[in-house]
């Protein structure tokens, strides 16, 4: 284990943490919090410091293997959240730390689940921050680190293997460096266009700001307690299209870019998602027409909340903890499915489940006709054996953890539906659940073990459980 390198990249993560914290910052003098902006200044500044002195001495031995990117990139994603949390304490807009380690957690990984009973009592300095940790976390810090340091290709290409999501990690350019800086550009373009849709749709430039924020990085954090529900209509709308977009893998945006939007619609899983979401949307419409006052309506709420779920987003417009049990399932298969790979998405991912449902059919089929020799093919390309050895391996880990994770949680006597849907939620970085975690509800209730338990649920869904791992198993810190 090459240490001296894991301590360089963390202390360029700490000093890259500086400067997002330098954001809130100017968001007090707007808004005139100062001393909420001071306490975020020092740890900016302290962070800052700390990161330049941990990468100050470049590593004399660069050997960086697959080992040193899961451990770095686990470790990252702590530190992130264990510093985010300091701000939310020493303000004391969330004085426990559990509970502000666990709304970090909750914003870097995208999730949006909350502690909070009363959102829009904190301060506009704290809601920016919030929300911004969707925003961080969405793309991952580490993709935004590769694109602006000059880190050499086995340090990058290690890096985005463990950060990024999906059963395989392709590069769009020769160069990884290049492929970061793409991502981040279509990221960033988008972020900006959302944000002044927002504005059009009636938002005020700050609350297009941060509801852009939890948008792009589908984490799901609002500053209303009635979360999208508290604006217009057409903001809704708004939100509906991108959440969409940000579910579909962005390195099919390359191929539009790249003038080559014919390949786009040859996506497999980019076709398979949006049917689902149709198909989900239209199942949920027909069985909640009954409540609402008109056709229109309850497809408006029955595809925002398809979308917000199934893209992991969070948002919410109505209380779907009180719709019919098969619309109540219908969302809870969409938690576990998510959005595509290289998507700001959580979930198990559509291309796992089409690689999934395609090696049954060639286990049926290979039970009927022996000696016949079938590929898999995903895209028109074939599915080498290794990819498909990921998607079974992810399956039983996922399976493994949410098993494990009930029992813990069971144990703060709660229903058996919130225990087992707040981990569901959490290992797909969903956010609500149902019941006493429904849309309505929050997680202030459980206990520190349980909301521990639940934060490392995050951590693990939003890396793809095997970085997370890694660190406990001992075999990673040996020497060699």
């Amino acid at each position: 284990m090459n240490l001296s390198i894991i301590r360089y990249i963390l202390g360029r993560v700490l000093q890259f943490l500086g400067g997002f914290l330098i954001l809130p910052v100017i968001v007090s003098l707007i808004y005139k919090e100062y001393n909420t902006g001071l306490i975020f200044l020092a740890i900016a500044v302290a962070s800052f410091i700390l990161g330049s002195v941990s990468s100050f001495f470049k590593p004399k031995n660069n050997a960086f293997y697959a080992r040193e990117g899961f451990v770095t990139v686990s470790l990252s994603w702590i530190l992130l959240s264990l510093v985010g949390a300091v701000p939310f304490v020493l303000t004391g807009e969330i004085p426990h730390i559990t509970d502000a380690v666990f709304e970090t957690v909750s914003g870097f990984t995208t999730t949006g689940a909350s502690i909070l009973s009363d959102v829009e009592s904190m301060s506009q300095t704290a809601m920016f921050w919030r929300c911004f940790t969707n925003w961080i976390g969405g793309m991952g810090v580490l993709v935004f680190i590769m694109a602006i340091l000059p880190l050499s290709g086995s340090y990058n290409m290690h890096l985005m293997r463990a950060e990024s999501t999906g059963p395989s990690v392709g590069k769009l350019v020769p160069r990884v460096k290049n492929t970061a800086k793409i991502l981040y550009g279509i990221y960033l373009g988008l972020t900006l266009v959302l944000i002044v849709s927002y504005m059009c749709a009636g938002m005020k430039l700050y609350d297009a700001l941060i509801i852009s924020f939890s948008t792009m990085g589908t984490g799901g954090f609002a500053n209303l307690n009635a979360s999208l529900g508290g604006y217009s209509h057409g903001a809704q709308v708004v939100s509906i299209i991108f959440m969409i977009l940000c579910g579909i893998n962005f390195n099919a945006y390359f191929l539009i870019i790249s003038r080559k939007p014919g390949e786009f619609f040859k996506i497999e899983e980019v076709r398979w998602y949006l049917i689902i979401l149709f198909l989900a949307a239209a199942a949920i419409t027909v069985q909640i027409r009954g409540s609402y006052a008109s056709l229109y309506s309850a497809a408006h709420d029955a595809t925002f909340q398809v979308v917000s779920i199934m893209t992991t987003t969070g948002f919410s417009v109505t209380d779907f903890d009180t719709w019919p049990m098969f619309s109540k399932t219908i969302l809870l298969m969409l938690m576990v499915i998510g959005g595509c790979a290289g998507s700001t998405s959580g979930g198990i991912k559509v291309s796992r489940l089409l690689i999934l449902f395609r090696t049954l059919g060639k286990e049926a089929s290979h039970l009927t006709h022996p000696r016949s020799v079938k590929k898999m093919r995903l895209n028109g390309q074939t599915v080498v054996e290794e990819t498909s050895k990921s998607v079974y391996s992810f399956l039983i880990a996922y399976v493994v953890v949410l098993m494990v994770s009930v029992l813990i949680v069971s144990a703060d006597g709660f229903d058996f539906t919130t225990s087992f849907t707040s981990v569901l939620s959490m290992l797909g970085n969903v956010g609500p659940g149902l019941s006493v975690v429904g849309p309505a509800g929050n997680y202030s209730g459980f206990s520190d073990l349980s909301k521990i338990t639940l934060l490392l649920d995050m951590l693990a869904g939003r890396l793809e459980i095997f970085p997370m791992m890694v660190l406990f198993y001992f075999g990673t810190w040996k020497r060699g």
